[in-house]
């Protein structure tokens, strides 16, 4: 379902990647793609699907994405090996 999408999770209103999936709290995912993240941002999709007041500060995921764009490493669970369900950690 979720392979090839960034979770993220709001922590004292901070946008937080969440790598590997196991934060606590309700979490909202996210196509790891600049784009993406303007037009959610534009939307206030992050407050409303996180169930938070106000808004949040994104930089941590914008830099999350801005690395995984640069370097070409995809770290997000499940962009490794196809059918792969073991937890690398």
């Amino acid at each position: 379902m979720a392979d090839g999408l960034l979770r993220v999770v709001a922590v004292n209103g901070v946008l937080t990647p969440d790598l590997r999936r196991r934060l606590p709290g309700r979490g909202a995912w996210l196509h790891p793609a600049p784009e993406c993240l303007d037009r959610a941002e534009r939307r206030s999709a992050f407050p409303r699907a996180l169930r938070v007041p106000g808004p949040l500060e994104t930089a941590p995921v914008r830099a999350h994405i801005t690395a995984m764009s640069t370097d070409g490493s995809r770290e997000t669970p499940g962009s490794g090996t196809p059918g792969s369900k073991v937890d690398p950690s």
